[in-house]
């Protein structure tokens, strides 16, 4: 099986799993658990879950509670996408070469949406207490959900975000910091959560939880570059979302700052760093190591 073939068996069983945990849209509430279920189901790369998954598997199997994690960590991912496209932020009517879910069922309903899955995100990965057998499952659980809701926060992506649309105010000072702070955070900072949940469920210990959180931030930056670069270089039909809203939207970007090559330059070096990073430890896993590759240099 070649790496395009276990690519697409590993994101179908990701999303499987993600569909498993969805609540079905019924009751009073079910416009929003519909609205819900439309943004999950947009579809995508499912790279946290995945990069959860296959992060585990460097250390241990950590069992039925991995999925819990999965699922709750893609439910947090689109509840900030829903949000990210908002006409209050982002302002785009495409997400995923659809329409995005505010255009769908509406602001007030999109807003809400958006509430509903990051709340259900924590019912969802508090259930992995359910399969826990022993104390030292249930500390690694409770790490685990420290993680996610720190990386997932204010002093994660929320933090980044706010500083994300502070720049973009008139009269912003736009430094190297900010930027930093922005990428490590609004895009890094769940990228990180994913890998050392994965880490920590299967059992790795404190520095080598450190390093993977280390090569999770190489990778979570450059994915942003890369996102920066295509919002320069892509289309709309290939992105499958509108491009050059960095610029109508007056954002500071890697790009902005520092041109088109040395831009694609920091994406290689940063790449090269998580990947030796990942190589480092006893046991290797070629899968993640070319799906680290494949995403940060990918074209859409």
């Amino acid at each position: 099986m070649n790496f395009k073939e276990e690519l697409a068996e590993k994101t179908g069983e990701a999303e499987k799993i993600v569909k498993e945990y969805l609540p079905k849209p019924e009751g009073f509430q079910s416009k929003v658990l519909e609205a819900m279920g439309y943004a999950v189901s947009a579809g995508g790369k499912r790279l946290r879950p995945l990069l959860m998954a296959e992060t585990s598997s460097l250390f241990g199997e950590p069992g039925k509670k991995l999925s819990c994690f999965m699922a709750a960590i893609e439910f947090i991912h689109t509840y900030s996408l829903i949000h990210d496209d908002l006409p209050a932020l982002d302002n785009d009517d495409y997400r995923r070469g659809r329409k995005t879910t505010h255009v769908v069922y509406g602001e007030d309903i999109a807003i809400i949406a958006g509430d509903g899955l990051l709340n259900y995100a924590f019912e969802t990965a508090q259930r992995a207490f359910e399969t826990a057998a022993g104390v030292e499952e249930y500390q690694r659980i409770g790490h685990a959900l420290q993680i996610l809701g720190r990386k997932a926060g204010v002093y994660g992506m929320i933090g980044g975000q706010c500083a994300d649309l502070l720049a973009e105010k008139p009269g912003a000072v736009l430094t190297e910091e900010t930027l930093h702070f922005i990428h490590e955070n609004k895009t890094a900072a769940l990228i990180q959560a994913a890998m050392t949940i994965g880490a920590v469920l299967a059992g790795a210990d404190e520095k080598e939880v450190e390093q993977v959180e280390k090569s999770a931030g190489n990778i979570g930056v450059a994915f942003q570059i890369q996102d920066d670069i295509l919002d320069v270089t892509s289309s709309l039909e290939v992105l499958g979302k509108p491009v050059g809203s960095d610029e109508k939207n007056h954002k500071l970007t890697y790009v902005t700052m520092h041109g088109l090559e040395e831009s694609k330059k920091r994406v290689r070096e940063l790449s090269e760093e998580a990947v030796a990073v990942l190589q480092s430890f006893e046991k290797r896993n070629l899968f993640l190591e070319q799906l680290v590759e494949q995403l940060i240099y990918r074209e859409k």
